[in-house]
């Protein structure tokens, strides 16, 4: 066995040993946050095929993770480590390189459901594998037919206005957010210009999110443990979005405040 190998089979049972470990703590049967990441990355990592003279690919571009949340409590535990100091798919993206993949893009949308489905292998999730190239690429077939208008009112953006029709938006400051390390741990769509004034500094690096929820055909927005707060205005009101809440959803005319900035909304 090669070294590597070693190293990740290792490591699966050290994940395993705490999983282990987070049932006993519970006492009720139900996995733990962190305990479910885990598995969910070690599930990943098994798709991981060899290519051949030690090289290893991972042959999806697209994950749609189906993960049990069967309360509003459950969900927000959910969101504090999916989306916490270490998202979930910088987690994976670890993981995979670890096994000596390269991967260049990687889509994962996380969608959260009250039961577990009849024909899920783990009571706490599921996975759907894709692979997409071109314009499927950009946008998944489950968002393509509800356009998302998003106009900057206060601060100064990369562009005036954007329009998108994928299944997730980020927004913060500088297009790129790296860590300590110099990796890329997110990609802003809308990426307020550093270094333009207080108002633009407001704006934390990862501020918040816009997601389409399919089954509904509705936009709802996600502060991603922003500094400043996230908020909607609507009608002369602001709704605050509280960190690990189901978020707000939007309508059009609707002004999301990040910070001391403004993006007004407008759905097609």
């Amino acid at each position: 066995m090669d070294i590597l190998g070693h190293a990740r089979r290792l490591e699966s049972k050290i994940a395993r040993a705490l999983d282990g470990v987070a049932h006993r703590a519970a006492g009720t049967g139900a996995r733990e946050p962190l305990a479910i990441a885990h598995a969910i990355v070690e599930a990943i990592e098994r798709e991981v095929q060899p290519a051949g003279r030690g090289r290893h690919v991972f042959p999806f571009n697209r994950l749609t993770l189906s993960v049990v949340a069967p309360s509003d409590e459950a969900r927000a535990r959910l969101e504090a480590v999916f989306d916490g100091e270490t998202p979930l798919r910088d987690r994976i993206v670890d993981r995979l390189k670890s096994a000596g993949c390269d991967v260049p893009s990687l889509t994962v949308e996380v969608v959260y459901v009250p039961e577990t489905g009849s024909q899920w292998a783990n009571r706490d999730f599921h996975l759907q594998f894709a692979r997409v190239t071109g314009a499927d690429e950009a946008s998944p077939p489950s968002a393509r037919s509800a356009a998302l208008e998003l106009t900057i009112v206060h601060g100064s953006a990369e562009q005036a206005g954007y329009a998108f029709t994928l299944a997730r938006v980020d927004l913060g400051r500088c297009a790129e957010v790296r860590d300590g390390r110099n990796r890329l741990i997110r990609t802003n769509h809308v990426a307020f210009a550093d270094g333009a004034g207080d108002l633009n500094q407001s704006v934390s690096r990862r501020h918040a999110h816009i997601e389409y929820a399919a089954g509904s055909g509705h936009y709802r927005v996600y502060d991603d443990r922003s500094a400043h707060g996230t908020g909607v205005l609507r009608n002369g009101l602001t709704i605050t979005v509280y960190p690990g809440s189901r978020g707000v959803r939007l309508e059009s005319g609707d002004e999301i405040v990040l910070g001391e900035a403004r993006v007004r909304v407008r759905i097609g």
